[in-house]
């Protein structure tokens, strides 16, 4: 796949201290690009779609803020919605949006319990925004991936 020049600037801009302290990597090794290609076969495999799943995420991030900062239970999930302040910029330069930190759990498992990313999903605006725009899940082990399977087992 050949990368676009917008691209290449964007992927530059997901390196750790740039956009965010931990940037939007992890310990992935694997390119941006192979991210984000590996990630949609994983969409498409799970029959899940992207902007359903963005709807989804928006649709908690909302109803958790009724609980101002503490979990909340929504159907069979605990959900909890805390702001901070300032904006972050999309690393593909698109817009900015609202610095804020939603976590998703099953609501029969304690949050200390959870662990990050294997029963427990935090997200962001600009998560959302990039996984509707950009289909990007964010590398493995950065604190706000969005791990298709998982996706799959606590949405839908």
């Amino acid at each position: 796949m050949k990368q676009s020049p917008a691209d290449k600037q964007a992927f530059e801009r997901m390196a750790p201290g740039i956009i965010t302290a931990a940037g939007f990597l992890g310990f992935d090794e694997r390119s941006p690009d192979r991210i984000i290609a590996e990630d949609e076969r994983a969409f498409e495999e799970l029959g899940l779609d992207f902007n359903n799943v963005a709807d989804r995420l928006e649709e908690l991030a909302h109803k958790g803020e009724a609980g101002l900062g503490e979990p909340i239970t929504v159907g069979e999930l605990l959900v909890q919605s805390g702001d901070a302040r300032g904006m972050l910029p999309c690393p593909w330069e698109d817009g900015f949006f609202h610095k804020n930190a939603v976590s998703v759990s099953p609501a029969d498992t304690p949050l200390e319990a959870c662990v990050e990313g294997e029963d427990m999903l935090i997200y962001s605006e600009l998560s959302i925004h990039m996984l509707r725009a950009h289909h990007f899940c964010q590398g493995r082990g950065s604190p706000f991936r969005l791990e298709p399977t998982l996706l799959k087992q606590l949405l839908f």
